[in-house]
């Protein structure tokens, strides 16, 4: 599959660890129980109930692998202390040319989530940003063009 490095904080790893666990619980009885009771509805080549188990199964098995594949290549982000420049893990204050202010943390691709703050370091901002310190100037490329942004704490 893959070695790539995948970074998670602590948090998310926690959050991979249970939705492992609950499709490997969870999910998987509660599809074996719908196949159960599908086969007992008789003829399975025109079962539909029966064919859309059998398919969720097959996504939910594909998601458990898949699963495991990332846990097997997780890195943890440690909280970097007194870390000047911005790393994997740093929580960072940055202002706009209008002088908005946006707070993000700059996390692995897999915890993403741009809406609360947590940026990618595989992003355009989040790799803008790495290795820069309080007081640079960044510019970062979006599709209307270069936007240059004041990088004002790092923590």
């Amino acid at each position: 599959m893959t070695d790539k490095e995948i970074y998670v904080t602590p948090e998310g790893l926690e959050k991979l660890k249970g939705d492992l666990e609950y499709l490997k619980t969870t999910k998987r009885k509660d599809i074996a129980s719908r196949i159960a009771s599908a086969k007992e509805l008789g003829d399975l080549s025109e079962n539909a109930e029966y064919s859309d188990a059998k398919e969720e199964q097959a996504l939910v098995e594909s998601k458990v692998l898949e699963l495991e594949e990332t846990l097997r290549n997780v890195t943890i982000i440690q909280k970097p202390k007194g870390s000047k420049t911005v790393v994997i893990g740093s929580h960072i204050v940055i202002t706009d040319p209008a002088g908005k202010q946006q707070d993000f943390d700059v996390v692995g691709s897999n915890e993403a989530d741009p809406a609360a703050g947590k940026i990618s370091n595989e992003s355009p901002l989040g790799k803008a940003f790495l290795g820069h310190k309080v007081g640079d100037e960044i510019s970062v490329t979006v599709p209307k063009g270069a936007i240059v942004y004041t990088l004002k704490k790092v923590s």
